[in-house]
C-alpha cells in the first residue's frame, strides 16, 4: 500500500522515511503544511520525486483516519 514508506530502526530512529533516505515523512508533511509547494521541495531535495511526496501524504492522511473508541464502565 505505501511502498515508498520505509522502517528502519537504524536509520532516523525507526521514524517513517521515504525510499530508505534520510528525509522523514514528517518533514515533507511538515513542509506542505507550511506552504511548500511541491516544486520548491523537490528543488530542496533533489532525491525526492514527485511520487514521494504524494505518498508522504497519502501515509498522514491513513494516519489521522485513526478510530479512538472511549472506554466504558464495562472496559474498566
Amino acid at each position: 500500500m505505501f511502498d515508498r514508506i520505509t522502517f528502519n530502526p537504524h536509520l532516523m530512529g525507526g521514524r517513517a522515511c521515504i525510499r530508505g533516505m534520510r528525509i522523514p515523512v514528517s518533514l515533507i508533511v511538515g513542509l506542505v503544511a507550511n506552504n511548500m509547494d511541491i516544486p520548491e521541495i523537490l528543488s530542496e531535495y533533489p532525491d525526492l520525486e514527485q511520487a514521494d511526496i504524494h505518498q508522504a501524504l497519502q501515509y498522514a492522511a491513513y494516519l489521522v483516519n485513526e478510530e479512538i473508541y472511549p472506554l466504558t464502565s464495562q472496559a474498566l
